[in-house]
């Protein structure tokens, strides 16, 4: 039981120690609404079982036992007193025990099961406070129990999008799959036991389109393992039916696309993950606020809740993740320095350094000491800079080759994480963008500058135009939430799934075990 359940239960009862859950001596029907919301608890992504509750067994009849006349008889007074005394403290238990269960889902379904800030360096999210005390007031005076736990859970369009597709999939059940062995790569030419579940694949996944191009291919096919040249075809037509390079080599995205990608117990488990995460965020996301979703590569920027504006990113890279937090758009910085984290100093400019002091000084990157005084990067002893015995500076100047680009939107947040443009434009074709530092690089730098400033692109171009470091900050600060989804609904409520790309799906599964073994023990 976590503990602001248990000192909550203490509170109450301590000032009203009436019954809740029991009437007249037997279970009330309050109860019974309760537990069947427990029930319905997968619904909304939590675990039944987190809230099972035993029922009181039915009042038994006091019986004397049958015997000589002679024998001593209990007294029946005592045995009706005894067996009162603990009906009366089983209905106590059943009382305490369904409050608890009930607080519980009360806080599982407002703020998540999971506290995500346990999971890694790489999630920053305020856990939210729930009243429980309050809840307690709340549960008492309830004529409709049922609506009033439901009602804790997240109302917002986006929650009750997965809710619907969380339906969807339990009723679908588990659809037809060719399994191909993990690790396969086949090449033109090369031969392998696994070209039969190829095939069978491409049959089961290619267009009618497809099948009927290649059905002489397909009906003469009879198992062998050689990759033919005429089944080379086959799989690059699928190869490009499915927006994959059309090489011919059979390798793990082919490999993903014949199987169907996410089977539909995986889906269930990503809708699942991704209620649990929207628990983390508040219940509204406001009028205006800009979205970006990691697992899907996208900054979507919100207008009185409907998306306006919607661009590629580039997100960290594994080795230097993006975080999951949310905080407020101040400022729009045009024509930005850039100042070096030490971490690249050290990790990537060390080694051109040591080959070639003034290499910063060529490059037009400025450096200066801890008191401001600009200095020869081959002045610098960059081994203690690494060491951190030498404090010191490096940014590279406004201009077309800065890394941040022609502009950069920042949330001042501990992370150093930031929306900006950048010179490396050809990024944004890749399906995979896990490649920055951990910045979230834009596509549209200019729309969701003028977007977030609310004014034109036309005004964004004439402050860069004027090639001088400046800013402009918000009339209002917008929220902006840095998020990590593997599904996730699109504006007109269709859930997309996404790959896992900090494998943070299997660090939230590993919780979400060990926080259902913990209560059930």
């Amino acid at each position: 039981m976590p503990k602001e359940v248990g000192k909550a239960l203490i509170a109450h009862y301590a000032a009203k120690p009436e019954f809740i859950w029991v009437k007249d001596g037997r279970v009330d029907v309050k109860a019974r609404s309760a537990m069947a919301v427990f029930q319905r608890a997968d619904h909304y992504g939590l675990v039944p079982s987190d809230y099972k509750v035993a029922l009181p067994a039915p009042e038994a009849p006091v019986q004397l036992a049958q015997g000589d006349a002679d024998a001593d008889q209990p007294d029946p007074a005592e045995m009706a007193r005894l067996a009162k005394e603990a009906r009366q403290k089983e209905l106590v238990t059943f009382e305490m025990t369904m409050s608890a269960k009930v607080l519980t889902y009360v806080l599982d379904a407002t703020r998540g099961r999971i506290n995500p800030n346990r999971l890694s360096g790489y999630h920053d999210l305020p856990r939210k406070k729930v009243d429980l005390k309050a809840a307690m007031e709340e549960i008492a005076a309830s004529g409709d129990i049922g609506k009033y736990l439901e009602s804790r859970q997240p109302q917002n369009w986006q929650f009750k999008a997965l809710e619907a597709e969380l339906a969807r999939l339990v009723a679908q059940g588990e659809e037809q799959r060719i399994e191909i062995a993990p690790g396969t790569l086949l090449k033109p030419g090369r031969s392998s036991p696994e070209l039969a579940n190829i095939v069978a694949a491409i049959k089961l996944r290619g267009s009618d389109m497809l099948k009927e191009k290649h059905a002489a291919v397909l009906a003469a096919y009879a198992g062998e393992e050689v990759y033919t040249p005429e089944l080379v075809k086959l799989v690059r037509d699928f190869q490009r039916e499915n927006k994959l390079g059309a090489d011919g080599i059979i390798g793990r995205r082919t490999i993903a696309a014949l199987m169907g990608g996410d089977t539909n117990a995986s889906r269930i488990q990503k809708v699942k993950f991704a209620m649990e995460r929207l628990r983390w965020l508040p219940r509204e996301f406001g009028k205006r606020y800009v979205f970006i979703n990691q697992p899907a590569y996208r900054a979507t920027y919100f207008n009185n809740g409907k998306p306006e504006l919607s661009m590629r990113v580039v997100v960290g890279k594994k080795t230097n993740q993006t975080s999951f937090f949310y905080d407020e758009i101040e400022t729009v910085e045009f024509n930005p320095y850039w100042g070096v984290p030490l971490s690249i100093i050290v990790n990537e400019m060390l080694p051109k350094l040591s080959a070639d002091p003034s290499y910063l000084d060529r490059i037009g990157y400025e450096v200066t000491t801890a008191r401001g005084k600009r200095v020869s990067s081959s002045s610098v002893d960059w081994y203690g800079v690494a060491s951190r015995n030498v404090p010191i500076n490096v940014r590279q100047l406004p201009g077309r080759k800065n890394a941040l680009g022609e502009l950069k939107i920042l949330f001042p947040n501990k992370h150093a994480i930031y929306m900006h443009d950048t010179p490396s434009k050809s990024l944004f074709k890749r399906k995979r963008r896990a490649l920055s530092h951990g910045c979230i690089r834009l596509q549209d730098p200019r729309g969701m500058a003028a977007a977030v400033l609310g004014t034109s692109k036309d005004y964004i171009a004439s402050r860069i135009a004027g090639g001088r470091n400046d800013k402009d900050l918000l009339s209002e600060k917008i929220p902006v939430y840095v998020s990590y989804f593997t599904a996730w609904p699109t504006a007109d409520g269709v859930v997309k799934y996404f790959d896992d790309v900090y494998d943070r799906d299997k660090r939230l599964a590993m919780a979400m075990k060990g926080t259902t073994r913990a209560r059930q023990s």
